[in-house]
């Protein structure tokens, strides 16, 4: 959906709908969609620079960073962002971090789907989890260990006495 700036109304333009991505388009490769995308949306022109600020909503099924079993992710965000036409956005030779909601308008026009897909992916975490305290896969027969207590022992050897090891063995 793009929105041509010399076409937005003078108190500006608000849109409540949901959006179709498909699971492809995001950053977590194993994310499923459980439900569109949904953002309310504002759009209004401050002189020579677009406004667009809104609220995202949607349910993915993601992997566990830890167990890899899917669970259900809720995006809530919220997001400000700010359009500058072409010819100034040039002008900005350094971004600083206030800065980096900056977009550069092509066509005079927003496109607002790639905005919104934009918006999705940074919720993502950098490592998903389905519970603060997930034990993850046990890591010698292979089971989730919340699901079932495997019972294996895991030691952690200390490498440096590994020589000393040896030589008792023998």
């Amino acid at each position: 959906m793009r929105i041509d700036i010399d076409k937005l109304p003078a108190e500006g333009l608000r849109i409540d709908r949901d959006f179709e991505f498909e699971a492809s388009d995001l950053v977590e490769e194993e994310a499923a969609f459980l439900q569109p995308a949904h953002a309310e949306v504002t759009v209004k022109k401050i002189g020579e620079e677009i406004s667009v600020k809104g609220r995202l909503t949607a349910r993915l099924s993601i992997p566990c960073g830890r167990c890899l079993t899917p669970f259900e992710y809720p995006v809530d965000s919220a997001f400000d962002m700010i359009f500058l036409p072409e010819e100034l956005n040039e002008v900005k030779e350094e971004l600083d971090e206030e800065d980096m909601d900056l977009g550069s308008l092509e066509d005079r026009t927003v496109d607002l789907e790639a905005v919104i897909l934009e918006q999705l992916n940074l919720t993502f975490p950098a490592k998903p989890l389905c519970s603060k305290d997930c034990e993850g896969i046990c890591p010698v027969c292979g089971r989730i260990r919340r699901e079932s207590g495997c019972g294996c022992s895991v030691r952690e050897d200390d490498t440096r006495l590994s020589k000393i090891k040896y030589f008792i063995k023998s």
